[in-house]
């Protein structure tokens, strides 16, 4: 009887744990989809104001295909890292999946006596997840450092438009005035500019390259300049301010959002706590979670849904603050 009431604990354990995936993968797959509307929205409100351009290809341009090896871009895809952009990372990519990888196995190592023979297939989904968050951690603090001093960059440039400076002189003003990684991009970008890519294509390609939202809105802003007239400070400036209002919007909602976080974070230590304390003033009381075989069943379900509860909390909020 006592049998039969545990599997089925944990048969309704299992239901609510993917009943709970479920629900995260549809909040997602809906916040997803008012991404995509609202990007669709901005990119009708530009081609209505965007002239049609034909454009040869120059003679100094690379293909992105042609510039990446197939394989390393395939092996990037899966596990999060991107291969234009090492210098980021501590060290080489494939040393710190080589770790991760070790990683992942002491971690099946530690959990083989809870799952048993489905242990060994835990291995991957481990090594993905780490390698995603830590690959991520580095894209994001370079994404939010390049966010951060952006604004700065364009007062830069309106001021050097106000005294006269022509634009592109601007540009190599700020990458050898800006801190080191806003700098590294306007560098690339006036070389593009150097060796035959036209302002607008070397804008697109700087916006691509950092991933953000504010740069895109940079290069709009300079092809409609170039193509409407205007007064690119006065509109610098308004975009600079823009800029500033999402950062402290962003950092606000970092702050509402925080609540939830240290949620997940009581609720991913507490059982561990609880669990050393136990130990400390029972042994034999705990010990039948690492000794007896259902104790390891229940030990291992609560650990996966544990992890699961937490990483549906935190990938709700990043996507929710993207």
């Amino acid at each position: 009887m006592d049998e039969t009431r545990l599997r089925y604990v944990l048969v309704v354990g299992a239901g609510l744990a993917f009943v709970g995936l479920c629900v995260s993968v549809l909040l997602l797959s809906q916040t997803q989809k008012e991404v995509e509307r609202r990007n669709k929205r901005l990119a009708s409100v530009i081609a209505a104001n965007l002239q049609p351009a034909h454009i040869e290809a120059s003679a100094y341009g690379v293909s992105e295909s042609a510039s990446r090896q197939p394989a390393i871009n395939t092996i990037g895809r899966i596990f999060g890292f991107d291969p234009d952009k090492t210098a980021l990372y501590p060290t080489h990519w494939w040393l710190i999946l080589t770790g991760l990888l070790v990683v992942a196995k002491i971690a099946e190592f530690i959990i083989a006596d809870f799952l048993g023979s489905y242990a060994l297939a835990s291995i991957p989904a481990i090594w993905l997840i780490m390698s995603h968050k830590f690959f991520g951690y580095f894209e994001r603090r370079r994404q939010q450092k390049l966010l951060d001093e952006f604004p700065e960059a364009l007062a830069m440039i309106v001021r050097a438009i106000r005294v006269g400076i022509p634009l592109m002189e601007a540009i190599r003003n700020v990458s050898r005035a800006a801190p080191p990684i806003t700098a590294a991009g306007f560098a690339h970008l006036a070389e593009q500019v150097a060796i035959g890519m036209t302002l607008e294509d070397a804008m697109q390609e700087l916006a691509r390259t950092t991933g953000l939202t504010e740069y895109r809105f940079f290069a709009i802003t300079v092809t409609l300049q170039n193509q409407t007239g205007g007064n690119l400070s006065d509109t610098l400036e308004s975009l600079a301010d823009v800029i500033r209002r999402r950062s402290a919007l962003k950092a606000k909602g970092r702050a509402m959002t925080s609540e939830a976080r240290s949620s997940s974070l009581v609720l991913a230590v507490l059982p561990i706590i609880t669990g050393l304390m136990l130990w400390t003033i029972n042994p034999q009381y705990i010990g039948v979670l690492f000794t007896d075989p259902q104790g390891k069943s229940m030990l291992g379900l609560a650990v996966i849904m544990l992890s699961l509860g937490v990483l549906s909390i935190h990938t709700i909020i990043a996507k929710t603050l993207a």
